[in-house]
């Protein structure tokens, strides 16, 4: 069935002094049959996280050059990007002041197929007709008592070390990579790439339904309003990628 995508990348600075994500969505120079859409969610003082996010978008918009989907995996491509990113993150300490880390979340969308890797707790969802399929597990302090059923999600909420990342881009320990994937595109299918500062504030199912009631660019608004309201003059940085796959 022939399938038509409806993308759009949206950010808003939230209540911060300085707009530290990064998210961007770009076709293939060569196939434009072949999308990525990439997210990095930066920390690190004041210039630090803008760097690290920054270096994410550059690497992946760089090897997605140079990526041949007939013939390279795209699993090795995503860890190409994950790492090279790291490596290049870890190297600007010696070139600023700042302590650069970043998240990030890698989304390939081939012909009838979704691929992605990421790092930290940025997020990806991937919904069906409104209904949630999964979303990435979080690489942080809460995500994992959360997944070994020592604190519920109502308790991480409040808990006092909710912000603390067990692995992300620029530390000195290597970064954990999980990967996942839709191997049948559906219409109907969205996919959501979003910094915490949207999902800490809105939920699986709210993010759901405005994803499947509107269309991409309609949704980014109302999510960022919903987001900002509920911040309540102290939010954070919020991004996301919205790509929707239509009916032709």
């Amino acid at each position: 069935m022939p399938l038509a995508i409806d993308t759009c990348a949206a950010m808003h600075i939230g209540d911060r002094s300085d707009q530290q994500d990064r998210v961007a969505i770009f076709p293939h120079p060569e196939r434009k049959d072949c999308l990525i859409a990439v997210l990095a969610d930066g920390m690190g003082g004041h210039t630090g996280g803008a760097i690290a996010a920054q270096q994410v978008l550059l690497k992946a918009k760089q090897n997605f050059a140079a990526f041949q989907p007939a013939s390279e995996p795209t699993r090795e491509f995503l860890r190409s990007v994950i790492d090279e990113a790291h490596v290049v993150i870890k190297l600007t300490r010696f070139t600023s002041e700042a302590d650069p880390h970043s998240t990030a979340v890698v989304l390939v969308i081939r012909p009838g197929v979704a691929e992605w890797a990421h790092c930290g707790d940025s997020r990806l969802y991937h919904f069906r007709r409104g209904k949630l399929v999964s979303h990435t597990p979080d690489h942080s302090l809460v995500g994992e008592l959360i997944r070994t059923n020592r604190i519920t999600e109502e308790m991480a909420q409040h808990h006092p070390q909710r912000n603390l990342l067990l692995s992300c881009l620029g530390a000195e320990k290597e970064p954990r990579i999980d990967y996942d994937s839709a191997p049948v595109l559906e219409p109907g299918d969205c996919f959501l790439l979003c910094s915490d500062g949207l999902w800490g504030l809105v939920s699986d199912e709210e993010l759901g339904r405005t994803l499947h009631e509107l269309d991409a660019r309609s949704a980014a608004r109302v999510l960022i309003n919903a987001a900002r309201e509920r911040g309540e003059g102290v939010g954070d940085n919020i991004s996301m990628a919205i790509i929707k796959i239509n009916p032709v």
